[in-house]
């Protein structure tokens, strides 16, 4: 159903925020056959060009990085103190193994005070993430050699087959990666009617970083996310907690903490589903955001944007869990709305963001 050994590759790829350069090159070398032009920006970013019919530009991001850490202090003893480059529970921390990417690659593991030294009052509370350090098992004067303030460090997991799952670190976003490139291999040969920037963006865990600047270069009139959601169907969750269930379809974005989907594409998403069988869900969730907002705001006139989203369980911890078939299901219904995209009325007046007669080159019904 889906190529699991280049999923498993791509999540197993390290790039922390601001160090995606493995992961960087893993793509470019994919992505290159797919497309008429790739590119990378001064941030880092890899910008994948499909030409169209016609010279519209349609924005998809993905991004690249993965939730990581980043070097501050390393002691007398040779421990490692660190900081985290995006948002991180640190009670999925303890005795975890880390890649610390120095001059080579050093496996490390998180380390904190034993339970039995706790005091009574400390075994009730959440370790916090200043108290963890890393421990090498090296003496200082190796650990010096290998290992210099600034360089990133990632989780150690691979990934594997779950029942109908798949298990892994960094499925957010890699999750995404896969995605996306999966859709520019099955439209290599076909005909499209906009331009299609497929965008691998940078920094999207420290503030949407790259999908900001990438927006601005691109200046697409079309946008979409491509990015993970949680899915908290577990015990103890009552449904009006869920946000999105594992197994049930694509989730299509109507709103996060960062981005309200413009209308007219959460309809033109959900006709587009049910047209081709496409299982989907509707997503809203409280908090959190994703590339989306950066696509949606800042090109230089704006753009009609939305997002695909993909269920994922256990997220931003040491291991997180996404369905085979969603994943699937998302690749099906990304390619049918790039593939669609200029049979629909987009005019604000088309409330129900449906099909129809649209006027000559009037994308968003006020040229």
């Amino acid at each position: 159903m889906i190529n699991v050994e280049l999923l498993k590759a791509i999540c197993e790829t390290p790039g922390a925020p601001g160090f995606e350069q493995r992961v960087r090159e893993l793509v470019l070398k994919e992505v290159t056959p797919f497309v008429d032009e790739v590119s990378v920006d001064a941030m880092g970013n890899v910008i994948a060009v499909k030409k169209g019919k016609t010279p519209k530009r349609v924005m998809v991001a993905a991004h690249m990085d993965e939730i990581g850490f980043m070097v501050t202090h390393i002691d007398e003893e040779g421990f490692l103190r660190f900081h985290p480059l995006g948002g991180f529970d640190p009670k999925t921390l303890t005795s975890q193994r880390v890649i610390v990417h120095g001059r080579k690659d050093v496996i490390g593991v998180m380390g904190s005070k034993p339970i039995h030294l706790m005091k009574p009052e400390e075994r009730t509370k959440q370790v916090p993430i200043n108290e963890y350090f890393i421990d090498l098992g090296m003496p200082k004067e190796e650990v010096k050699e290998i290992v210099a303030i600034g360089d990133p460090i990632t989780r150690e997991r691979h990934l594997i087959e779950m029942g109908d799952c798949v298990n892994s670190k960094s499925i957010d976003n890699r999750v995404s990666v896969f995605i996306l490139l999966e859709v520019l291999r099955e439209l290599k040969d076909a005909e499209v009617p906009y331009d299609i920037y497929g965008v691998f963006t940078v920094q999207e865990e420290v503030g949407l970083r790259g999908a900001i600047s990438s927006a601005h270069l691109v200046d697409p009139d079309f946008g979409f996310g491509l990015d993970v959601t949680i899915a908290f169907d577990v015990p103890g969750a009552q449904a009006h907690e869920y946000v999105t269930r594992l197994g049930k379809g694509a989730a299509i974005k109507i709103m996060d903490g960062t981005v309200i989907s413009d209308y007219r594409m959460v309809s033109y998403l959900k006709k587009l589903a049910d047209k081709h069988g496409i299982p989907w869900q509707p997503e809203i969730l409280p908090a959190g955001g994703t590339d989306t907002a950066g696509v949606q705001r800042h090109g230089k006139k704006g753009a009609i944007a939305g997002a695909i989203s993909i269920p994922l369980r256990h997220i931003h911890q040491t291991i997180e869990m996404a369905h085979k078939d969603d994943i699937y299901q998302c690749i099906r219904l990304l390619k049918a709305a790039l593939s669609e995209l200029g049979q629909y009325d987009w005019s604000f007046d088309n409330k129900g963001g449906g099909n129809g007669p649209k006027k000559q080159d009037d994308v968003y019904g006020i040229l």
